[in-house]
């Protein structure tokens, strides 16, 4: 429930401007931690926060921790996950994930989470499950044409030159390797420029165990990481530059394919409306190998407030 890639934690050193920088090895370390749930009673898991945190609760940890916890009462695979962001978590405290078992069938399941801390709701979230069939009608939206992520920037790279700017972000946990395929919003801004889509490659800076419900996490992670940033590219806007205030308020994930997420996947995002203090996003997670592995859509608050004029 937070902008763009997570809120502020402690800092991280950089070397001089123009230079890349430093990427801590233990922000991954500290993502797994977070994905090993602890049982609190039948069905209820109590969630841990990483060593670096932000204001709130960053919306990407509530979801990949929600996916847990579902995916601990259930073996089947998740095709599905729709959350609703009640109010900001504190980081202070662990969440707790009480899992509602609503259905079970040999081929389909659905669980509701309701995640809370101190006695309130946090967020809800709402998963289905089903095994795959085959059917003769299937197709997908092919990917888009980008370069390869081993030629790209890493974001150490990209912050090099704005870590005044975009201080929150160099700050942030990076549990992820991300490869801009297009400029990052501040590095537009300061070109100038603008853009009404974005596409990054994104996977996990480490290998994950063989288990799906973790890529499914480290996926739904991942999927609040930059969808919101299309909607004020589009606009010439950047975190940092311009006094932009966003925090999520829906998110939904379905997953078509099953996913390798310490593989690098692209994420290709755009913003087809922002109305009424409102900005809607869809992504589209692709394979390595071009096939659309999941699609996101989801909505936050934006509010932009621009600088007065001089007199």
């Amino acid at each position: 429930m937070t902008n763009s890639t997570g809120g502020a934690g402690t800092a991280v050193g950089w070397s001089a401007a123009g230079g890349s920088v430093a990427a801590p090895e233990s922000y991954f370390a500290q993502f797994l931690d977070t994905l090993d749930l602890t049982p609190i009673g039948e069905d209820a898991f109590a969630g841990r926060h990483p060593a670096q945190v932000g204001p709130r609760t960053f919306g990407g940890q509530i979801m990949s921790q929600a996916i847990v916890a579902a995916g601990r009462t259930t073996e089947l695979p998740l095709h599905v996950k729709h959350t609703h962001f009640i109010r900001g978590g504190q980081v202070d405290a662990d969440l707790e994930y009480h899992v509602t078992r609503l259905r079970d069938t040999r081929n389909t399941a659905n669980r509701q989470v309701s995640v809370q801390q101190g006695g309130e709701v946090v967020a809800l979230v709402l998963l289905g499950y089903q095994t795959d069939a085959r059917n003769p009608l299937e197709h997908g939206d092919p990917m888009p044409q980008v370069s390869e992520p081993e030629t790209l920037p890493s974001i150490y790279d990209l912050f090099g030159g704005y870590e005044d700017t975009i201080r929150q972000f160099v700050d942030a946990p990076h549990p992820m390797d991300m490869r801009y395929t297009n400029d990052p919003a501040w590095v537009m801004k300061s070109k100038g420029g603008s853009l009404d889509f974005n596409r990054v490659w994104i996977k996990t800076d480490g290998d994950l165990p063989d288990d799906q419900v973790l890529h499914d996490a480290a996926l739904a992670y991942a999927s609040d990481t930059t969808i919101l940033d299309s909607i004020i590219t589009r606009h010439g806007l950047s975190w940092g530059f311009d006094r932009i205030m966003a925090a999520t308020l829906n998110q939904s994930i379905w997953f078509h394919r099953r996913v390798r997420f310490d593989e690098f996947n692209l994420y290709a995002t755009h913003s087809p409306v922002a109305a009424g203090g409102r900005g809607t996003a869809h992504g589209q997670f692709f394979s390595r190998g071009g096939e659309l592995i999941a699609s996101v859509t989801q909505e936050g608050v934006l509010k932009y407030f621009p600088a007065k004029a001089r007199s």
